[in-house]
């Protein structure tokens, strides 16, 4: 994902399957102001397609959002309820890219988040960390890092009563590993 006159070492065009056991999806928002919470989702999956000008590459993702995991089971609970999550009615969070820009060293995916049913454009800096061969023979992997920040009120995320006790920034946090799909 560069530009078309530069070289990505090893960069091979294909349909990428993000492989959920070597990838994390996480996030930080602060708590009363003086502290961070950090968590993540279990469950996830997406398809990166790098294309032969990379620029011109896409990425979808779906997350189950009753994955999210704290390491606090009550605060999981309450996360997952209507005041945050509401994992009953949004039991996904999803990201659809609509371009890829070159950008410093590294490179931003413009795209659409859908959360609790609210679509807003999010743009992701990316790092490409490689491509390279996979454990499997024959087979290729590919790295990526990424990170955004998002406003949990845009996406009617108010946290009820406790929504005062929580950030309305929220950190997202992308490592991701793919296989190459033959």
């Amino acid at each position: 994902m560069t530009t078309q006159t530069e070289q990505i070492p090893g960069y091979l065009a294909g349909t990428w399957a993000i492989d959920p056991v070597h990838s994390d999806v996480s996030f930080v928002v602060r708590h009363l102001g003086v502290s961070k919470v950090r968590g993540h989702f279990d469950t996830f999956e997406g398809t990166i397609v790098t294309a032969e000008n990379p620029l011109e590459s896409t990425v979808t993702a779906k997350i189950a959002t009753a994955s999210i995991n704290t390491k606090n089971a009550q605060r999981d609970a309450h996360v997952k309820n209507e005041d945050f999550l509401d994992v009953e009615n949004h039991p996904e969070l999803t990201f659809t890219s609509t371009g890829v820009r070159a950008h410093g060293e590294g490179y931003l995916v413009d795209g659409q988040l859908t959360l609790r049913g609210v679509t807003k454009p999010v743009t992701l800096e990316l790092e490409l960390n490689g491509f390279g061969d996979g454990m499997a023979e024959g087979s290729k992997v590919a790295g990526f890092s990424a990170s955004t920040e998002i406003s949990r009120k845009d996406f009617g995320v108010t946290g009820g009563p406790a929504g005062a006790a929580v950030g309305d920034k929220i950190t997202i946090l992308l490592e991701i590993e793919a296989t190459l799909q033959s």
